[in-house]
């Protein structure tokens, strides 16, 4: 195994990794004691302060603005001999968590993996490798995977936004055994197909299962409109829950059907779909005189970078707007946000802004976040990201 070289930091760079953090940026790099130049791609390297203090053991990304990803803090170790370890370590939180195999396996850096994600459905296993450092230990990645879990098959998913910004080759291909199209999921009780192969992301979205588990106090014998529905995740459970009807709205008809595929999956034949784009079909909705007792948003993220917080939030107020005009009298609206750089506070403003454009008086009930197996890092804010405000219309 080759040794490891070292990378210095400034003079007061080593704050936020001293408090934990797992990033160096490479404003941070003392470039006359280790030019960025002199590091390929997923170098392991020892990351130093000034003083010559070990702050952890890294790999390199020397062309980013994030040059390093520390994986282990505090100490010298390589990825691949610690690998088995935090699997292991990763595995266990789920299973502490979750009575059956459906999970996020490894959230990145809160599972000290940084640029790796791996979700389990069951005997099949969907990688992420959202950036080149961490694609250089793939072969190894994989087999500590099989070692630990002797998986059915392994799917890798190397196709994420974060690639193409990074101009990353995509990929999207079996590396291990079989994986069919669809794959089996049990959430809270409800079974679901996901497309693992040609869906968003890794094919499934777990991090709102336990907001969506709360669903089921206010949807029993309601109606439900579910905006950008994906296959029915919030849809399809409202139904399971005992909602009178439910709406399912996205813009892509693989999207519905596989809502369709769900319900059927379930016997639920309240489900219905309607695609377009959710903006106008909200507006149409309410020129018909349309309401519903839960309306649910679960956009996209509107707010990809900082630079996007304020048109983000004017997106947040619109879409809540819409979805406010379709809520019946003491409904309830989940209004959710997995971006980032939106704050809790920023979203709660922004449906209180909607509520009083169009005359509602609301109350917020509940507030729920991302599960278990999304663990926050609690010297990474960026680890945090997912938002579900219930609100109640008086």
């Amino acid at each position: 195994m080759p040794k490891p070289r070292e990378l210095y930091l400034r003079r007061g760079a080593e704050r936020r990794l001293c408090a934990g953090h797992l990033w160096v940026y490479s404003n941070e790099v003392d470039s006359a004691r280790s030019a960025l130049t002199d590091f390929a791609v997923g170098d392991w390297v020892l990351v130093r302060g000034s003083n010559g203090q070990l702050l952890g053991s890294a790999y390199m990304e020397p062309h980013n603005l994030i040059c390093a990803r520390v994986f282990a803090a505090g100490r010298e170790a390589s990825l691949e001999e610690l690998l088995p370890g935090a699997l292991s370590t990763a595995l266990a939180g789920r299973e502490l968590a979750f009575e059956l195999p459906f999970y996020r396996l490894v959230y990145g850096g809160s599972d000290n993996l940084p640029g790796l994600v791996v979700d389990r459905f069951g005997d099949y296993l969907v990688v992420q490798l959202n950036n080149a450092g961490i694609e250089r230990y793939e072969s190894q990645i994989i087999s500590a995977l099989v070692d630990l879990l002797q998986p059915a098959g392994i799917l890798l998913r190397a196709d994420s936004r974060k690639r193409r910004e990074q101009g990353l080759e995509s990929r999207v291909e079996v590396v291990f055994g079989e994986v069919p199209e669809q794959v089996e999921l049990q959430e809270n009780g409800v079974v679901f197909q996901a497309p693992v192969l040609s869906g968003q992301k890794t094919g499934w979205f777990y991090d709102h299962r336990m907001a969506r588990a709360r669903l089921a106090p206010y949807v029993a014998g309601r109606s439900v409109l579910d905006v950008y529905s994906y296959i029915g995740g919030w849809g399809v459970q409202a139904a399971a829950f005992g909602a009178s009807s439910v709406c399912c709205l996205d813009s892509s008809a693989l999207a519905l059907d596989g809502v369709k595929a769900n319900a059927r999956l379930n016997n639920l034949s309240q489900v219905s779909t309607l695609q377009g784009s959710a903006a106008e079909s909200m507006e149409a909705l309410a020129a018909q005189g349309q309401h519903f007792e839960l309306v649910i948003l679960d956009p996209p993220a509107f707010i990809q970078r900082r630079k996007d917080i304020k048109k983000g939030i004017k997106a947040y107020r619109r879409i809540n707007e819409l979805g406010l005009k379709l809520l019946a009298p003491g409904g309830v609206l989940v209004s959710a946000s997995c971006s980032m750089h939106l704050t809790r506070t920023d979203l709660i403003a922004a449906v209180q802004s909607a509520a009083v454009r169009v005359g509602k008086d609301l109350r917020l009930i509940e507030q729920g976040a991302q599960g278990p197996d999304h663990p926050i890092h609690p010297a990474i804010p960026e680890t945090e990201y997912l938002k579900a405000l219930f609100f109640r219309a008086l």
